[in-house]
């Protein structure tokens, strides 16, 4: 093959090497491009229960075949609301993490559909002042009948339940430092509340006390915990009770068939029988 052949045949190769190279890359470059569409989202870390300034918002590009409910496109639907939970910098604001427009203050980081209750505390039940706003605890309660120390009973009342704030602090010390406080507000359901305001009540009534059991913050189980009572902790056995539903058997005498009279008359025997009634 002459000079003149081979150099052809080079470039030619280049040619379509080139043209190859160049498909392949249009190809991947159009199939990893997926639309997108700016969206609402911290700047910097936002608190709840605070207005949101307009400068501590920006935008993002989200993936439109990515859905998530809630999405924001427009930072004045956004700025100035309040929010109920935080939100770390660069997360979408949602729909959901904006109070509605009456509520103020700690109002203000209660979602739909929940309540806020308060419940006195102490050094012990407040884990010496390590019960943080954000915390999960479960809440115990011990109730004593009739003044009976024999017939004391401990019982889980709620689990998994988030401590709004504690005393006057809506927020977590920023140095983690413990504070004693004497008042616990916890985020509960309607049914919750109903069940912690009758515990509370309970215990007043009969010298009872309420307890906080700290938790995991990513633990999310509610295992069914029976409750214990003296007798099972000191391990005394429980009287056997009797079955008073027990089936009673009756007898009763069985009726006779014919009753039989027999009358004596000048002499004369006569027997009759009769039927009873």
């Amino acid at each position: 093959m002459g000079p003149r052949r081979l150099g052809f045949a080079l470039v030619a190769a280049l040619v379509i090497s080139i043209a190859i190279t160049t498909v392949f890359y249009l190809r991947v470059t159009r199939q990893g491009t997926r639309p997108t569409k700016l969206v609402v989202a911290a700047a910097e870390t936002l608190q709840p229960g605070t207005p949101v300034p307009a400068e501590s918002l920006t935008e993002i590009s989200w993936p439109e075949t990515v859905p998530m409910e809630g999405l924001i496109e427009k930072k004045e639907d956004v700025a100035g609301h309040l929010l109920t939970s935080a939100i770390a910098k660069g997360e979408p604001v949602l729909r959901r993490d904006l109070a509605s427009a009456s509520s103020f203050g700690l109002a203000a980081k209660i979602p739909d559909g929940m309540r806020a209750t308060a419940v006195k505390t102490n050094e012990v039940m407040n884990f010496a002042g390590f019960i943080f706003p954000g915390s999960r605890v479960d809440v115990l309660v011990t109730l004593r009948s009739d003044n009976n120390s024999s017939s004391t009973v401990a019982r889980t009342v709620l689990q998994n339940v988030q401590v709004l704030s504690t005393g006057t602090r809506m927020e977590p010390d920023p140095d983690g430092k413990p504070e004693n406080v004497s008042v616990v507000t916890l985020l509960v359901t309607p049914e919750e509340s109903e069940k912690l305001a009758l515990a509370q009540n309970q215990a007043v009534q009969n010298q009872g006390t309420i307890h906080f059991v700290l938790r995991n913050g990513g633990d999310s189980a509610k295992p069914n915990t029976p409750s214990v009572d003296m007798a099972e902790l000191t391990g005394v056995p429980k009287p056997v009770q009797q079955d008073t539903h027990a089936t009673k058997k009756v007898i009763r005498a069985r009726a006779p068939e014919l009753y039989t009279v027999e009358t004596i008359s000048s002499g004369k025997v006569t027997i009759a029988k009769f039927k009873p009634e």
